[in-house]
């Protein structure tokens, strides 16, 4: 029986787990053709946002807070506001997670409640219109 007081970052399976998920997301969003807007604003090295998203992740997860630990607090709409980020360029973001997450996150309820907080995170980070 699971424990009331697993953390998510437990519960996904550690640092591999958090691993696998964000090297599928950036694969994905590197070889969808529909995850080009998305794509477009990254760099052509997708390494360094690997690197901080699995950081990232790790800590909102409540693992280790490897984000803060080097880069200090995410500030997360600020830290993207120099990028276009509109309706279309979130839809892409989450298509490519929730693809990420279906492949690589063998429980449905956490699986769904992660998606379910990465869409509310991901609606937080647009700043431009339609």
């Amino acid at each position: 029986m699971q424990s009331e007081q697993q953390t998510h970052y437990q519960r996904i399976g550690g640092a591999e787990k958090i691993h696998a998920l964000v090297d599928r997301f950036y694969q994905l969003m590197d070889e969808l053709p529909e995850a080009y807007g998305i794509r477009r604003i990254h760099a052509a090295d997708l390494q360094g946002a690997n690197s901080k998203l699995f950081k990232f992740l790790s800590g909102w997860l409540g693992g280790p807070q490897l984000y803060v630990q080097e880069f200090g607090e995410p500030f997360l709409r600020r830290r993207h506001f120099p990028f276009a980020i509109g309706t279309a360029e979130r839809d892409q973001w989450m298509m490519c997670m929730n693809q990420a997450l279906s492949e690589v996150v063998e429980d449905g309820a956490l699986r769904a409640g992660l998606s379910d907080a990465l869409t509310k995170l991901a609606d937080h980070m647009r700043n431009r219109p339609n």
